[in-house]
């Protein structure tokens, strides 16, 4: 039997320079979802680089996975900031996100300019029923996590009624959840109560960042830094969405994607599925930037590119500019950029706020977070509320001329095919979309479809 001794040499210290080519490296090879990409970091982090403790490590996930936004690039954020104050808390929030929104904006213009052409429309038929699979499989992957007992079902069942039969408004949703699970935690807490990641670590040797390194001065909570950083946080918001609404007026698409995204961006409990419901029901219903089929198009687009899921909201983005001609119909290209980078930049804008604003706070107590009970009602309503945009894309798939026209059996059977892949075998969501195109392509190519 082999043993393995661990490196108790502590590492160098990490420049600027060093901590910037890492960062951007992830950025290109984040794929996976929030898991995956909280799964690299560790690797990478914690047990190759050792430029933190595991402890400390769950710690700071343990914070980020209390906050709305992408917990994976919150996460990203809080360690380069720790590590080299604002400016690495900047860039490796950043450069987690800017990978994926150059990506998407080349994969959004093919689409919108070549979508129509037969041999991407037959990758994309196949793709559709593929991303409906998807969402099926991550509400059985949260509620198998969130839904413990009759409770925690019972308001899943409620969400899913609310929006479905009543199209309720995903806000409203998500605080009649939370107050439920606010009372249930005073008056049932064994049915309300969970944990964050758990405090027990491996060891992989002395971290640049260990258990017991003093917290770095800039980290240190004082009100009078929280009271700077708080006014430079909403002065940045306020002078763009100003800038804005100066240019462009308020009723323009771009304020009103600004002003959109910024209340999007506070309701992402419980990751990219749960607030792509208020995402469908604004920018598809109400605003029209684009269409049912479409946000299932950018969906399959976000699975498959690296970077946190909820970057689909850079497609919709750009799809918007693109499709009202905000700079004029010889100018859509430029247009969908625009609004892709604006929607972008109120998106990630909260979660840079969360992190600078409360890191401070969260060093100065190395205790062991946990879930609060009213998140533990709102992660069950998210579970209704996923199914509910799983029937969404599975009735705009399988019927896309409405229920009176005619039901696409070869959708129903490439989507039946990636469930079984997901659930049964554990496929990975690229291959499944990779091969499901590939397949869509083979039925128009042949014209079966």
């Amino acid at each position: 039997m082999t043993t393995h001794t661990l490196d108790q040499t502590a590492p160098e210290p990490i420049t600027r320079g060093q901590a910037f080519s890492f960062w951007l490296k992830l950025g290109f090879i984040s794929f996976g979802g929030p898991a995956g990409q909280i799964a690299i970091m560790h690797e990478e982090l914690v047990e190759r680089r050792r430029w933190i403790s595991e402890n400390r490590f769950l710690h700071a996930l343990n914070y980020c996975m209390l906050l709305p936004g992408p917990e994976a690039q919150q996460l990203a954020t809080y360690i380069g900031w720790l590590m080299h104050r604002t400016w690495g808390g900047v860039v490796a929030g950043g450069l987690f996100v800017l990978p994926s929104l150059f990506i998407l904006m080349a994969l959004s213009w093919v689409y919108m300019a070549f979508g129509h052409v037969p041999a991407i429309a037959g990758m994309f038929y196949g793709i559709k029923p593929a991303v409906t699979a998807l969402v099926v499989h991550a509400a059985y992957r949260v509620g198998s996590r969130a839904l413990k007992n009759g409770w925690l079902w019972g308001v899943a069942a409620a969400a899913f009624i609310s929006i479905f039969a009543f199209n309720l408004p995903f806000p409203l949703i998500v605080l009649a959840a939370g107050t439920i699970g606010y009372f249930g935690g005073k008056y049932a807490p064994d049915k309300f109560k969970t944990g964050g990641h758990g405090s027990s670590a491996k060891q992989f040797g002395p971290a640049l960042i260990d258990d017991h390194t003093p917290t770095p001065s800039h980290a240190l909570f004082t009100w009078k830094r929280f009271r700077q950083v708080l006014v430079v946080c909403l002065s940045l918001w306020v002078a763009v969405i100003g800038a804005l609404t100066a240019a462009y007026g308020w009723d323009a698409v771009l304020t009103q994607m600004a002003w959109f995204f910024t209340k999007a961006a506070l309701l992402t409990f419980g990751g990219a599925y749960a607030v792509l419901p208020y995402v469908y029901q604004g920018a598809v219903d109400h605003y029209q930037w684009l269409t049912g089929p479409q946000m299932i198009d950018g969906l399959a687009l976000g699975e498959t590119t690296p970077g946190p899921l909820i970057m689909v909201v850079a497609f919709v983005g750009f799809v918007g500019g693109w499709t009202k001609a905000i700079f004029g119909p010889e100018s859509l290209f430029l247009a969908g950029a625009v609004a892709a980078t604006v929607v972008t930049f109120f998106t990630f804008l909260p979660s840079f706020f969360f992190i600078l604003l409360g890191g401070p706070f969260i060093e100065s107590t190395h205790g062991n977070l946990k879930f609060t009970a009213p998140l533990v009602g709102i992660t069950a309503a998210v579970v209704g509320v996923i199914l509910n945009l799983a029937v969404f894309f599975a009735y705009h798939v399988l019927w896309p001329q409405g229920l009176s026209g005619r039901f696409e059996w070869a959708s129903a059977v490439i989507g039946t095919a990636a469930a079984v892949a997901l659930f049964r075998f554990k496929a990975g969501v690229i291959p499944v979309v990779l091969v499901s195109g590939i397949v869509g392509l083979a039925l128009r190519l042949t014209n079966i479809i």
